[in-house]
C-alpha cells in the first residue's frame, strides 16, 4: 500500500547524499542515496531558485508541458536489493500513463511542480528512520533580531551564489535559511 509522503530534506552524510522521504504525520523518513547533480537539483527545485537556463528536469516539464501532459503524482514503489524503485504517474487527455523513473528523477520533477508524492508503506517498514535519529536539537536560543541578522546575511551569500552560478553553494545557503 502507498502512502502519502513529502521530501524532508536532502543531507550530505558520510555515505554520500540522501534525499529522506517522509510519510505525511509520520516519525520515520526513508533516506535514498543519490548522487551529488541529482540532489543539487531537488534542492533547486525544493527552494524554487531561479536558474538562468534551463537544468534537465525543467526541459523535461516543459517538453510535457508542449505535449500536454500532466504529472498527476510520483511514486516510490520498491526496494529491490537495495536499489529504489519510482514512476511517474501522467495523464494526457483521457489516457494514463505510468512511466518507469530513478527516485532521483522522479523527486526532482516533484520538487518542481509540487505534485503529489507517495511511497510504499513496505519501503518505510524496511528502511525507514526515525527522526529523532537524524535531528540534532539546537541547544542555543536565538533572538528573533539575531536570526533575522543572519537570514539578511545568508541571503546576500545566496544571491551571491546564483549570480556565480554556484548552483551547489546556493542549495546548501538554502538549506540553512529554510533551517532558520
Amino acid at each position: 500500500m502507498l502512502v502519502e509522503a513529502e521530501i524532508w530534506t536532502v543531507a550530505r552524510t558520510d555515505k554520500g547524499n540522501a534525499v529522506l522521504v517522509k510519510p505525511l504525520g509520520s516519525e520515520r523518513a526513508v533516506p535514498i542515496f543519490i548522487g551529488q547533480l541529482e540532489a543539487q537539483s531537488i534542492l533547486i527545485g525544493l527552494g524554487n531558485v531561479p536558474m538562468p537556463r534551463p537544468l534537465t528536469h525543467d526541459l523535461f516539464i516543459s517538453i510535457m508541458e508542449k505535449i500536454s501532459v500532466e504529472v498527476e503524482r510520483v511514486e516510490v514503489t520498491d526496494l529491490k536489493d537495495g536499489t529504489f524503485y519510482a514512476r511517474l504517474l501522467l495523464k494526457q487527455g483521457e489516457t494514463d500513463l505510468s512511466i518507469d523513473s530513478r527516485p532521483s528523477d522522479a523527486l526532482g520533477i516533484a520538487a518542481r511542480l509540487r505534485c503529489p508524492l507517495f511511497i510504499s508503506e513496505a519501503i518505510v517498514d524496511e528502511a525507514g528512520v526515525a527522526i529523532n535519529l537524524i535531528t540534532e536539537e539546537d541547544s542555543e536560543s536565538d533572538t528573533s533580531s539575531e536570526r533575522e541578522e543572519e537570514r539578511n546575511r545568508l541571503e546576500e551569500e545566496l544571491q551571491k551564489a546564483i549570480d556565480e552560478e554556484n548552483y551547489e553553494e546556493a542549495a546548501r545557503i538554502r538549506d540553512q535559511m529554510k533551517d532558520l
